[in-house]
């Protein structure tokens, strides 16, 4: 996520990008999309792992309580939305037609889900390595 905020987003409004700019988001995002999936999954197992380090046990895992809280099922759903929904919509319009209001509207969007879910993501960082250290 600090890779496209930090490195791709300022390098496609440079001037010479602006006519394949729509085209790189689009590539990027939906490779991201891909890589980024299979890093929440591995999370998931690490954070599993870590547990059962803890003494959790698979009954543990299997409970649904485990699963129901609402901060992670929040994230879930937001970044889905913006992986499967928003973001390629918001592409699409933009390779289609980049200066109609649809478009500015959608990318705005877009941008401001894809800062929540890193801003949600760091959050799930530091609470992690808080209870880690005792600290709750």
């Amino acid at each position: 996520m600090l890779f496209l905020a930090l490195v791709l987003v300022p390098v496609i409004r440079r001037p010479e990008y602006r006519s394949i700019s729509s085209g790189i988001i689009h590539w990027t995002g939906y490779r991201f999309r891909f890589i980024g999936w299979i890093c929440l999954g591995l999370l998931i197992l690490s954070g599993i792992f870590n547990l059962s380090y803890r003494g959790f046990v698979w009954e543990d895992f299997l409970n649904v309580r485990l699963w129901e809280g609402s901060f992670g099922r929040t994230l879930g759903i937001i970044s889905a939305l913006h992986d499967f929904v928003i973001g390629p919509k918001a592409t699409g319009l933009w390779m289609k037609n980049p200066e109609s209001a649809d478009t500015l509207r959608m990318r705005k969007l877009a941008s401001w889900i894809g800062r929540i879910n890193l801003l949600l993501a760091l959050i799930v960082v530091m609470l992690g390595v808080i209870l880690v250290r005792g600290g709750l």
